[in-house]
């Protein structure tokens, strides 16, 4: 089955490369969006408002690809920052370099596949977001990222959820006195 990571090793201005936890792959405000795609490690995008106080939009671990498709589709300045949170090894493609002739059928089907569970997913954030409790929106993340769930700093998934790292404490220790 191939997928989107095939491709992307068929363009020679992509470029895998290695960063570091902490290093910054995108700011607010670049001139053109990149696909950034996770062979190994674990990224996040982000914005930080007036007050200085981030705000995590999305992670991404082996196996996904993370960008600022707002900004990648219109061809307009980044509105996320994405970062590396743990030592990673990801495949970099330039914004204008996927062209839609290089994809074959079985490719298209599941990236097409991949990209509406993607979107499903962040529709489900927002709708738990607006309408959810704490507690539920924590469980939904639990199911949502099982496998990067204890190498994600608390700190950044109480960002995620919308609530402070003290709410998410609390919930922690609801949830362990109930199990």
């Amino acid at each position: 089955m191939e997928h989107f990571s095939d491709l992307l090793n068929q363009f020679p201005e992509a470029k895998t490369i290695h960063v570091n936890k902490g290093d910054m792959l995108q700011f607010v405000g670049d001139e053109y969006a990149k696909v950034y795609y996770v062979k190994e490690g674990l990224l996040r995008s982000y914005t930080i408002d007036e007050k200085g106080k981030e705000h995590i939009f999305d992670f991404s671990h082996e196996g996904h690809y993370i960008l600022d498709a707002e900004a990648y589709h219109n061809h307009t300045p980044t509105s996320l920052f994405i970062d590396a949170i743990e030592n990673s090894t990801i495949i970099i493609v330039p914004q204008e370099k996927i062209n839609p002739k290089d994809l074959n059928a079985e490719l298209i089907l599941n990236e097409y596949n991949d990209l509406t569970e993607r979107v499903g997913i962040l529709q489900k954030r927002l709708i738990l977001l607006i309408s959810e409790t704490a507690k539920n929106r924590y469980l939904y993340f639990i199911d949502r990222f099982p496998e990067a769930i204890h190498r994600i700093p608390l700190k950044m998934i109480a960002s995620y959820l919308g609530i402070t790292p003290e709410v998410l404490s609390k919930i922690r220790g609801e949830i362990a006195r109930e199990h």
